[in-house]
This record gives structure tokens, sequence and C-alpha cells, in this order.
């Protein structure tokens, strides 16, 4: 038996090669140079300058690990940045498969990504002009654009942290490259990752209610790329309100606030929203808004709603005027039946306040939670239980948000540079506050004791992916 399992595991790795002589028949010598600089910083460099087929860069794949029959991943990853996508199915991936695994296995780097994306837009025109701009400190040879990147790098003229050099080039010969630095600036910033939260942060919400767990949402996601998407090209993208309570009768001011009011405002107006900023409101112009919102006639041509609250709260939120309201209330306006223009339609609700009692705080961090003796009002009750709805709370039940008193706080600006940098990347909603959670969760005070993990809860039936905004974001 041990002689037949041991033939049977080199008829796999034979027919694993086999696959891979195929994937290298289809490529060419263009094709070999992007796979060998794709692989800069991954494979050394003299085994990678050695190399003159794509087979050769396999090879060196297998010997660092980063290949093999049980994860092709990383050979997937490069065949679909390098556009040979059809190539995809000898590793039993397709399009669809390899995007959705692209921000949490992707091996490739920012910055590395950043340089084949500007090789592509640097023609042979743009290219002279370049060698011409810099002709002194690069030898006589004839290079591709990316040769000329990689010698720029070899020569430590540029490097993830320095782009001042291709910068000053692109501004001279091909400036609309310039936004794609941007881009890059604005990602590497937001240093997105999302590996499993840590015991200690576990530990804030082990034993609070859960209306979605982290496994639930990693299983809803694994089963929505083959879902439908919900419709976004209507003639306009909906309506976003923004409720921004910073001054109460008796109880402190939310100090920082503005900052979540202004990047809130800037993010969804960027992703095409109409918004509407409300300040202090009391309970009585709470439900004037409400009523106003919900008999909006742009509702009709819209494609989604949002509705930020921005205050204190324990289960419920404060009005300034220190009403207590239900969550559950405010969303109750939006339902298909109060709302018709929003029937079927996403509704998004995102709540900077806390939902449990309040603790001992550093001087720059501050709670958004009040009256520890009053019961927190339960997750479930919050939510209504028709479709299309999603709640983003800052925190789970039972526990305080923290907000920044000068920066804004911790879920609101997490929410907002996620959407930044994710939105152009395509990913949905659930995507991105999961990886909102993973960053808030890591978050400490200066004293490394207070901690953080906001919860969403919905009942979206289709995947929601925000368009593309054709102009980039400065905020």
């Amino acid at each position: 038996m041990k002689s037949q399992g041991s033939s049977s595991d080199k008829n796999c790795k034979v027919s694993f090669r086999k696959k891979l002589l195929i994937i290298d028949s289809d490529l060419g010598v263009e094709d070999v140079e992007r796979l060998k600089f794709l692989c800069i910083g991954l494979v050394p460099n003299k085994k990678l300058e050695k190399s003159s087929s794509a087979s050769d860069v396999f090879e060196h794949l297998l010997a660092e690990d980063l290949l093999s029959e049980g994860d092709s991943f990383f050979l997937a990853e490069l065949l679909y940045i390098i556009g040979q996508k059809k190539l995809l199915q000898y590793l039993n991936y397709t399009e669809e498969k390899v995007e959705q695994l692209l921000p949490i296995q992707g091996k490739v780097s920012l910055f590395r990504n950043l340089l084949y994306e500007l090789s592509q837009g640097i023609d042979s025109e743009d290219l002279k002009n370049m060698i011409f701009l810099l002709n002194d400190s690069l030898p006589k040879t004839e290079m591709t654009s990316l040769s000329f990147l990689a010698l720029l790098e070899k020569q430590d003229k540029i490097d993830e942290d320095n782009l001042t050099c291709l910068e000053d080039l692109c501004k001279m010969v091909v400036p609309k490259l310039l936004r794609n630095i941007e881009k890059y600036k604005r990602e590497k910033a937001a240093q997105i990752v999302t590996p499993p939260v840590d015991k200690e942060a576990e530990s804030l919400y082990q034993g609070e209610e859960e209306l979605v767990s982290q496994t639930d949402i990693k299983t809803f996601l694994e089963a929505l790329p083959w879902a439908p998407t919900y419709r976004m090209n209507r003639n306009h993208r909906g309506l976003c309100v923004i409720v921004n309570n910073h001054s109460f009768i008796s109880l402190r001011d939310r100090r920082g606030t503005h900052k979540d009011a202004e990047i809130l405002k800037g993010v969804f107006q960027w992703l095409g929203f109409t918004v509407h900023t409300y300040n202090d409101v009391t309970k009585g112009e709470m439900e004037e808004v409400l009523q106003k919102e919900k008999c909006n006639p742009a509702h009709a041509d819209g494609d989604c709603f949002v509705f930020c609250i921005l205050t204190h709260g324990r289960g419920a939120v404060y009005s300034s005027d220190e009403a207590l309201i239900p969550i559950r209330e405010i969303m109750s306006h939006f339902t298909a039946l109060q709302c018709p223009g929003l029937a079927e339609k996403p509704k998004l609700f995102f709540i900077q306040a806390c939902q449990g009692e309040k603790i001992q705080l550093s001087k720059s961090i501050e709670a958004d939670a009040l009256n520890p003796e009053q019961a927190p009002t339960s997750l479930q009750d919050s939510i209504p239980v028709e479709a299309d709805f999603l709640l983003g709370l800052a925190t789970v039940p039972g526990y305080v948000s923290f907000r920044h008193v000068e920066e804004g706080s911790w879920y609101i600006q997490s929410l907002c540079n996620h959407l930044k940098v994710l939105v152009p990347r395509e990913e949905d909603i659930l995507s991105i506050l999961t990886a909102v959670n993973d960053d808030v969760s890591r978050r400490v005070d200066k004293q490394g004791t207070k901690k953080q993990m906001p919860q969403p809860a919905f009942t979206l039936r289709k995947k929601l992916v925000f368009p593309v905004p054709l102009d980039a974001l400065s905020l």
C-alpha cells in the first residue's frame, strides 16, 4: 500500500508539472519579464536574472515554497496581474476567485504593483523621454519600461517610501500616472491587513451577544461571489444623512466629532451621495429630520440610502436634549412600507455611540457612553426584520466606543479610510466592514489598556459594491 501511495504522489507531481509546462508554452518573452519583475523581493535577484523562461521562474517559486500543487495561488496572482487570466483554469482558479482572495492572500506588494501599473502606462516615447532626463546616470543599454523601473530601484533612486524621482519623471512626461502614485500612497498609509483577531481583542466581546459572528461573515462572504449585486446605475447614488451631536444640556461635549462629520461628508460625496448634515439635534428635531428624509422624493431615483449618527449612547442614542432614542425606532422610518422609494434598495446605518458602560479613560481618548446603570438595548431589537438593511455599530453590546478629542472616533475614521482604499478595489461593503473590524480591534490607547470591537448586523440579500468614483479623493 505504501509503495502505491508513493507512486500516486509522483503521478500527481508529474501532472502538476505538466500543467506548469502548458502555462509556460502560452507565455511569451514579455510575459516572462513581467513575471520576473513581480517576483523581485520574493525570489533572489541572481536566480531571476538567470531565468530565461517561465518554467525557470516556476522552478524558483517551487524552491522558495511560493508554489506547490496544494497552494498555487501565488502563480494565479501573477497570471492575473499580467493579464493571462485564461491560464488560471490550469490552476483550478477563476478570475472571480482570484479577485476575492487577493486582499487576503496576495503576496505582490503594493509597491511592486504600483511599479507594474506604471510600466503599463509608459509607452516607448515616454520611456525615451524619461531616459533622456536621467541620461547621465543610466547605462547605455536598451531598456523596457519594466527594466527601467527595476534599474531605478536597484540604484536606490526609488523605494516604497521614496517616490520623489518617479513623481518628477511622471510630472514631466506622463502626468496622468501621478494618480496611480497618489492611490498607492493612500493605500500604504491605510496599511490594510486582515489577519485573525488576536486573543486579547477577542476577550473584549467573549460571552457578549453577537448578532453576526466573524465566522458567519466569512461564510457569507465566501458565498457572495456567486450572488447578485444591488443595482448601482440609477440617476444618482442616493442620500446620506449625518446627525452630528456635539453639545448637550448636562452631558459633556463630544470633542472631535466634527472630524468624523467632515470625513463622512467628504467620502460619501466622493461616492456620489447627496449629503445632508444636521448638528446638535433634539428629540423633536430628530423626528422632523426622519419625516423629512423618509419622504424625500429623491429616493425614487437613488441607488442607496445612508444614515450616520454621531452622539452619546448606551444601546440607544441620545438626542442633544438628552432623550434616549432606540436605534430601531430610527431605522423603522425607512422600511419599504414607510418609505416606498427605498423598497428593495440597500439602507445603511452607521452608529458612533457606545453600547455599554463607561470605563476609565486616558486624557486624549473619550468614550461615547453615559448612564452605566441603564441596561443596553439588545442588538437583535435594533435592526428591522425586513430585508436590505445594514447596521454598523462602533462597538459590540456591553462596551464603549472611543473618540479622540482631536482626531475623531476610531470607528468612523477607520470606516472612511477603508472606504477610500477598498472601494477603488471593488470590494463589497461587508468585506470593507470586516477590514474595519480588524483595524479597530488592533487599536489601543496610549496606555495599551483600552480596546474596541465594532459589529455589523445586516439583512442584505445581495452584494453591495459601490461604483469606483472617477475622481481621486482628496480630504
